[in-house]
């Protein structure tokens, strides 16, 4: 199941994938413990190798290719924080703890989208948005995806500047794993983009 993820242009996609049994060598803080089948997924969905554990001042894990700034970490726990805002305001309560998700910060396989806007991006296969407006020959560039729900993870791309666009892409892909713990009716009909819907989903 791919989902489209993204703002303005950008396609928006979930993509849920197997976890594999590589076990891959990462080097995280004392006592921070990374799934290493978590990261063996990732690595296959991005082909990128992420080296390196940290987690934000609010608890969220996170793993990436290179070290993350502060203001990076702070902007993943801007974006979580005002999805929970959001959800409780719903009336969910399901997986609303910083320390419930784990995010993967890839390689942009773009930097600018196509009207020249900085937009840092992953390529990932088109599936089934093959021959959409997001299909540029055999794949679509991707904000973020999911990757797991149990552990829940995500993958984003590295950014160097516009980091509101990184507490914004957090909130949007951590809507997917929000609802499937707390609406999955919504989650179903959410989930896969390639039929139309953007996010915010939860307003």
């Amino acid at each position: 199941m791919i989902r489209a993820k993204g703002m303005t242009q950008f396609s928006r996609l979930v993509l849920v994938v197997c976890l594999a049994t590589v076990v891959p060598s990462v080097s995280s803080q004392p006592g921070r413990y990374v799934n290493p089948m978590l990261v063996a997924s990732a690595e296959r969905v991005t082909g990128d190798r992420f080296r390196v554990a940290t987690s934000t001042p609010n608890g969220v894990s996170v793993v990436a290719i290179n070290q993350p700034r502060q203001d990076v970490l702070n902007a993943i726990d801007r974006g979580l924080a005002e999805l929970f805002d959001v959800a409780r305001r719903h009336g969910y309560r399901n997986h609303l703890n910083f320390s419930d998700y784990t995010v993967f910060i890839g390689r942009a396989d773009r930097t600018k989208n196509s009207a020249g806007e900085y937009s840092p991006d992953i390529a990932v296969q088109a599936a089934q948005y093959a021959g959409s407006v997001y299909d540029q020959g055999g794949f679509i560039y991707a904000a973020g995806m999911v990757l797991a729900f149990n552990p829940s993870a995500f993958v984003i791309a590295e950014h160097d500047r516009d980091l509101s666009r990184i507490s914004n892409v957090v909130r949007y892909e951590g809507e997917h794993i929000v609802l499937y713990y707390n609406d999955r009716s919504l989650y179903a009909r959410t989930a896969d983009h390639s039929r139309g819907g953007s996010h915010p989903i939860l307003q």
